[in-house]
């Protein structure tokens, strides 16, 4: 059979061909006519390549992503793959080349604007791409500022600010047994909250030869269906597990005749690789970095002279007047393995124990999975490979001269049960808590458990609603200061009453959602700016990437529930500051509703022109409900912005009674060319929390010629 491609009412892709390696070339080709820019842009941010085109505010990732080996580390997993697995390393190759195939003929404007040609993709690019995407989801950065925390304010400082934090991303999802619904067949649904980019991260997609016919949500540059999947006998789907996988250790580094030694656990110098790469940046003249990599993995801050500036960091090191580094240890870089093997077996399942074996397969980032199969098999488990160490490891960086933190191989992935027919996750503790730190407070997945447990049976068709129920459950702590206020001006007491009266829904019309917003944002500044805090408002040396995992306004802000309810917070006259909130909002008070100022502003790697802005602008102009905590989880930071640039990335309701009932949605559209018809035209659909439904009828698709 020769490569077929459809495209349903939408423009989503439905690929058909003889065989599953034809298959991966077709979605190659699709996937570069589609995604030709977003490609690139992926790819070159895997080699730490892109402030060659996208200019100096890239080049602290670039740096990262050279510091951290990413490209050799996917080269390397990819030569490991060849060896293990030869059939799916060839798989690869063949998207790789429908990919290189289609690259150069692409009409994207971008490629213009910035005057780059499309490159050549190499057989690792796709595991490259894989691991720049994830290489932050488990929050290593969270380490440094817990360390900056534990320093400045002692050990309590941990639990306080314990939340899901401003750089992780997290997801809901939702497995209904077919006792519960009225098919008799269980239904999975859910939505992947992470950055919202344009193009957007999920790419909807169907693959269908002789060994299977699977349609789900792809992550463009990568062949198969990872994360969301429809087999028509089984259907799977994931979250965010939250668990610590990567490791930060401080390095005593020193230089010698020969090159840099790192002094190892055992008391002894080693020899460090090292060598010097060279960064272009557009507009500005190239920057050379250093590439040290010792014994525990490749260094990402710091060097033989210590952080930037080489201040000497003695009450980390104990050794006075001793500069660190600061290296990351993350599994494919120890066993050169990115868990693409499993890719291939869940294309092919057809129960749910396929999905449990090729899950056995998976590496990372560690997820939790649910599966359902229409013989009425039900999986809930973790998935991922997290190492076994000290605990401290967890929680900050540790010193790499000290014996103690070495990895003793992996934890046993955990697994769960149903609860009445139902299983919810949404990145709280759950069953991964064995394997994490920090994870998202419980709200989320306590206002989807409360939902479903409103009536006995539930069909796909009644899933749009949880997805868009707006309830804040995180509201109570500042509204119980709210309610124990006196002595307020007559403009607070109006305030106070009214932010009182609130449903505690975060709706786009609701003008007190947006006067309890007003005040939490003033809370949140009042208290970064305590001198309590003081010490922690300018972050340490460390490279901009990770900063925003530093940043004291974010950090407040989503454990503000917990710093308003501590029976004791470092002195702070909370109800005063709440006070001062109150009369500040009260004085001038925001205009219009929650909507107004919450609206989404996904992230674009290229600024738009003025046509491309004003159809932007325009698209954007709906008013957005939803917040942090909310099932609706449109990510703003109180604070700083009420813009939302997370959020669900994508929809989906899995129906395993009869596929065609399944639904879907991204937030932007199929399309990643500016212009095309389907570039943006599921976006007043996501705001509104409306669905498409899953076409697999091939009568209903067109045909597009090749």
């Amino acid at each position: 059979m020769s490569i077929e491609i459809y495209r349903d009412a939408w423009g989503v892709p439905h690929l058909r061909a003889g065989s599953a390696r034809e298959l991966a070339r077709a979605q190659g080709r699709v996937t570069a006519r589609d995604r030709a820019w977003q490609l690139e842009v992926e790819r070159h941010r895997a080699q730490g390549t892109s402030a060659a085109f996208l200019g100096a505010g890239a080049l602290s990732w670039d740096t990262l992503a050279r510091r951290a080996r990413l490209d050799d580390t996917a080269r390397r997993c990819f030569q490991a793959l060849e060896r293990r697995d030869p059939e799916t390393a060839d798989w690869v190759r063949a998207y790789v080349d429908g990919v290189n195939e289609e690259l150069p003929g692409t009409r994207a404007p971008e490629f213009a604007r910035v005057g780059l040609a499309p490159g050549r993709w190499e057989p690792w690019t796709p595991l490259g791409v894989w691991l720049a995407t994830h290489i932050l989801f488990a929050g290593f950065p969270a380490k440094l500022w817990r360390d900056e925390a534990l320093r400045h304010l002692g050990p309590d400082a941990v639990g306080l600010f314990a939340a899901d934090g401003p750089g992780t991303s997290g997801s809901n999802g939702w497995l209904v047994a077919g006792a519960r619904t009225t098919t008799g067949h269980a239904v999975l649904a859910g939505d992947p909250h992470r950055y919202i980019e344009d193009p957007g991260v999920y790419q909807q997609i169907r693959l269908a030869c002789p060994e299977f016919d699977v349609v789900g949500l792809a992550v463009p540059g990568v062949p198969g269906i990872a994360h969301f999947g429809h087999t028509g006998t089984v259907a799977w789907s994931i979250t965010n597990a939250m668990a610590d996988y990567q490791d930060l250790y401080r390095e005593r580094l020193r230089r010698t005749g020969a090159g840099v030694e790192a002094l190892g656990p055992d008391g002894v110098w080693h020899r460090a690789a090292r060598h010097t790469e060279t960064v272009e940046v557009a507009g500005e003249a190239p920057v050379e970095i250093e590439v040290i990599e010792t014994g525990r993995g490749p260094v990402i801050a710091g060097g033989p002279e210590g952080l930037d500036g080489g201040v000497p960091d003695e009450e980390r090191t104990g050794f006075p007047g001793t500069p660190v580094a600061l290296s990351l240890r993350y599994p494919p870089r120890v066993t050169e393995d990115l868990g693409f093997s499993a890719l291939l077996p869940l294309l092919r399942a057809r129960r749910t124990a396929d999905v449990d074996q090729a899950f056995d397969l998976w590496a990372e980032p560690v997820n939790v999975v649910q599966a359902a199969d229409t013989e009425g098999g039900l999986l809930h488990r973790v998935a991922g490979r997290v190492p076994v160490r000290a605990e401290s490891n967890r929680l900050h960086p540790v010193p790499a001269w000290e014996p103690g933190h070495d990895w003793q191989g992996w934890h046993d992935s955990p697994r769960a049960g149903l609860t009445d027919g139902i299983a919810v996750m949404a990145n709280q503790r759950g069953p991964a808590t064995p394997l994490g730190v920090e994870f998202a407070p419980p709200h989320r997945a306590d206002r989807i458990t409360a939902l479903l447990r409103e009536k006995e049976q539930w069909s796909a068709a009644d899933m749009p609603r949880i997805h868009m129920d707006t309830h804040l459950a995180s509201a109570q702590p500042l509204l119980d200061h709210i309610e124990a206020l006196d002595g307020l001006s007559p403009e607070a007491v109006t305030t106070r009453e009214t932010i009182l009266r609130w449903d505690r829904r975060m709706v786009a019309s609701s003008r007190e959602a947006a006067l309890y917003a007003a005040v939490r944002s003033a809370v949140v500044r009042r208290l970064a700016a305590h001198p309590a805090f003081a010490a922690l408002t300018a972050p340490p040396a460390y490279p901009d990437v990770l900063l925003p995992w530093l940043g004291l306004v974010p950090r407040i802000a989503f454990a503000l529930e917990h710093l308003l309810r501590a029976e004791e917070l470092y002195g702070i006259d909370r109800a005063g500051t709440v006070r001062a909130a109150v009369e500040e909002v009260a004085a001038e008070p925001p205009r219009g509703t929650w909507g107004d100022p919450h609206r989404l502003a996904p992230w674009r790697a290229l600024p738009d022109d003025e046509r491309e802005a004003a159809a932007l602008s325009a698209a954007l102009s709906a008013a957005l409900s939803g917040d942090h905590d909310c099932v609706l989880c449109t990510s703003a930071v109180p604070g700083l912005t009420d813009l939302a640039a997370r959020g669900p990335a994508a929809r989906y309701i899995w129906d395993l009674a009869r596929r065609e009932d399944s639904l879907w949605v991204v937030p932007l559209g199929a399309s990643g060319v500016p212009g095309s018809p389907h570039h943006r035209d599921q976006l007043p659909l996501w705001l509104k929390g409306d669905l498409v439904p899953v076409d697999t009828d091939w009568q209903h698709l067109t045909k597009e010629d090749r």
